[in-house]
This record gives C-alpha cells, sequence and structure tokens, in this order.
C-alpha cells in the first residue's frame, strides 16, 4: 500500500476512518488520498458505494475523520505503488536544530528525493534524519551492509537510531521491506519501555523478545478505570499533524510542556482538492502561507509524542490538563490537527475551531446519521472527565 502503519494490529478500516500516516506520506499525503472508494452501510441499512465523482462525494470527502459516526465502512479500494524487496536506509546524526530541520524540509519537499524519510529527537539539539529507498540487493557490498531489523533479539530499532549519534557518521543499511515497515512494531516506537523498563536488556531481548509487543486490544481490555487514570495523569501518547513552518516551536513548546524524548517526526503531504466553499471535509485546505510553492499542497509533519514527562520521573508538578491545552491551543493557532485516536482536552467549541464541521454536519443531516451515530466529538472525547481529573492530580 502507498501508506501503511508502523504496528501489526493497525487496520485498513481504523486508518481510513481515522487517520493514517506514513514515512512515504511526503510523497502521497495521508491514507486518505489513497482510497479511491468506500463500500459504506448507511444508518437506513443500505449499502453505498462512494467516490469522489459519484451522488456520495459529499461522504467521501467527510469519511476520513469521522471515526465511524457516518456509517460502517465493510470495503475499501486503494492505490498501491510500486515496490522491492528491501530499501536502502540511511542514518544521518546531527547535533543542531537548525541542521535538522534544515534537512527534514529538504528531503520532504524534494520532487525526486527519497521514498520514505524520518525523523527521530532524542534532544533539541540532537537527531538522527532517516532517508531510505527501495532497493534490490545484488552486490556482495549489499549484503553485508544486511541489517534484519525485525528479529526479535534485534535491539529495539529507536536504541539503533540512537546509536547512531555516538557513531557520528552518516551510515547505510539494507533492511528487508517487510522488516523496515514494521520496525517500530516491536517497542511500540518507544512506549514499551515504559512498560517494560528492561525489555531492550540483551537477555531480555533473547529470551523472551518473542513475547514483544504487548498486545494493544488486550492492553485495553485489561485496563481498570483507575489505571486509565493513571495513564492519563502521568503519560503522554499523542500524535499531532502541523504544517512545516511551525517545526522549530512545536520542539521547543514540547520540551516546555512535556520534556519528553526522544519525538517522532513524519513529513506528510496535506492537500487542498480545490472544492472552496463546498469544504473538504473535517480537514481545511491547507493556509496559502504553508503551501509549497507551485503545488496544490503544504508539508505538514506529526510530531509523535510518547511516554512518561520528566517532571512525572522528578516527582515535581506536573498539570496534565495545562500542558495538554497548552498544546491543542498552539495546534490550532498554526493550523494544525490533533490524532483524535488519543485523549483530546477541547470544549465542543474548541474542537470545532480545530476541524471544520460544516460538510461533516450537512452529512450527517442527509443520511440521517444524527439519531444512529454520535457526533464526531461525541465518539472521540474521553470517556472519563479528563479536566476534572487532572485539575485534581495537579492539585
Amino acid at each position: 500500500m502507498a501508506v501503511t502503519l508502523e504496528i501489526e494490529d493497525a487496520t485498513l478500516g481504523g486508518l481510513a476512518m481515522g487517520v493514517g500516516m506514513t514515512t512515504h506520506s511526503h510523497k502521497v499525503g495521508l491514507f486518505q488520498e489513497t482510497i479511491l472508494a468506500y463500500e459504506v452501510v448507511l444508518p437506513d441499512g443500505s449499502l453505498v458505494h462512494v467516490t469522489a465523482d459519484n451522488e456520495h462525494s459529499d461522504l467521501f470527502y467527510c469519511l476520513p475523520w469521522s471515526h465511524g459516526s457516518l456509517g460502517f465502512l465493510v470495503g475499501l479500494e486503494l492505490k498501491i505503488i510500486p515496490a522491492k524487496p528491501y530499501v536502502r536506509l540511511t542514518y544521518t546524526p546531527l547535533f543542531s536544530q537548525s541542521e535538522y530541520c534544515s534537512l527534514i524540509r529538504k528531503v520532504s519537499m524534494d520532487e525526486d528525493g527519497p521514498d520514505f524519510v524520518e525523523a527521530t529527537i532524542f534532544s533539541k539539539e540532537e537527531a538522527v534524519v532517516m532517508t531510505a529507498n527501495f532497493t534490490d540487493m545484488n552486490t556482495i557490498q549489499d549484503r553485508r551492509k544486511l541489517n534484519h531489523v525485525g528479529y526479535w533479539y534485534k535491539p529495539w530499532f529507536f536504541k539503533h537510531v540512537e546509536s547512531m549519534l555516538f557513531k557520528k557518521e552518516v551510515v547505510e543499511e539494507v533492511i528487508p521491506l517487510r522488516e523496515y515497515l514494521l520496525r517500530h512494531n516491536r517497542a511500540i516506537f518507544w512506549t514499551v519501555q515504559d512498560m517494560i523498563p528492561f525489555g531492550n536488556h540483551p537477555l531480555f531481548r533473547f529470551f523472551l523478545g518473542w513475547m514483544c509487543p504487548p498486545k494493544v486490544t488486550f492492553l485495553k481490555l485489561t485496563t481498570t478505570p483507575t489505571f486509565r487514570e493513571l495513564t492519563f495523569t502521568k503519560q503522554v501518547f499523542q500524535d499531532i499533524t502541523l504544517p512545516m513552518t511551525a517545526l522549530e516551536d512545536s520542539i521547543k513548546l514540547s520540551e516546555e510542556v512535556f520534556n519528553i524524548y526522544p519525538i517522532l517526526i513524519y513529513p506528510c503531504r496535506i492537500y487542498d482538492h480545490g472544492r472552496g466553499s463546498v469544504g473538504q471535509g473535517q480537514l481545511r485546505a491547507p493556509r496559502e502561507k504553508d503551501r509549497v510553492s507551485g503545488k496544490n499542497y503544504a508539508m505538514f509533519y506529526d510530531l509523535g509524542v510518547y511516554g512518561v514527562p520528566e517532571a512525572v520521573k522528578q516527582k515535581c508538578s506536573y498539570h496534565p490538563v495545562k500542558a495538554m491545552r497548552q498544546m491543542e491551543q498552539f495546534t490550532r493557532d498554526v493550523g494544525g490537527y490533533s490524532f483524535l485516536y488519543a485523549d483530546t482536552f477541547m470544549d465542543e467549541t474548541e474542537f470545532e475551531v480545530m476541524f471544520d464541521l460544516t460538510l461533516y454536519k450537512a452529512v450527517r443531516r442527509k443520511y440521517g446519521c444524527e439519531t444512529t451515530f454520535p457526533s464526531l466529538y461525541q465518539k472521540t472525547k474521553p470517556e472519563i472527565d479528563v479536566i476534572a481529573i487532572g485539575n485534581a492530580a495537579a492539585s
């Protein structure tokens, strides 16, 4: 597929009705841009074929980011891209924010640039920018560079990336395609280190590494209300889509309010589909000042912040509500969007500032969704009162 995710438990339905982004998204955009048609069961039980140019085109643009609030998805027609069995991955360690931000912008906006782009930021001034291209493996030199990063006994991928900072030189590896696409699966990026602090120890990896990652659905099933409150007040799991013009400021703010490292950067196109006042769904057309010159898109990026804030680790005062509301305000101010799988701290008015619900509301009325499915805000807001719990935890 043109857009995949690095977690095996991700589903096509989840990506289509929620949001999906990958390290190829700087070439093709979000997962929704690769969808040609949906098969959807409407509230009245009818099955409809939804495309951008049939009588259900309004629904076509509102299904992404709808989180099941418009109908039941039962089928997809997707774009795919040519692929090869390996990728050639280049790690570039950098030691100043200006250098790594500049390189991220350069490689992500280059029309003839690499097939895959991502960055892992380990401190405000230290990051590893990774670029990769599809490749075959035809030479002895390539075989010497082969790294099976997906084997259970190998270091967690983000730890392998971090080691490049100590090498202080550009490193090239050849990685099997499937292992590259699922490189973050075993450690669920780096969230497993908070669940299993010794999980990257060589002995644990060798004898028990095959057990990772923990099954996400099982973890959710066994989460008690008390533990749910703890994960919300003591941990951060956020993916935020922001225009590339906000890169430095977002890293600065993330350090101020969370002080969590590493953080993730995935560049991604956000398109203007030229629908004007008709509306193009919950994501507005990108602002003119953010667009790539001469193109119908702007370069955005996913800011992935996962883990325990430094203040919590040091047993200092930490106000989760204040921190997240600062980040959400910044996101609204720069024209970005919060991924709605994560906890949101907005009231409904603020939610409608971040997302354009004009066409979405019209579609809900047209297809009879208002009496059948909860609204997008109701569907995605936390099941607990995060503001009350956060204020109590910080008092």
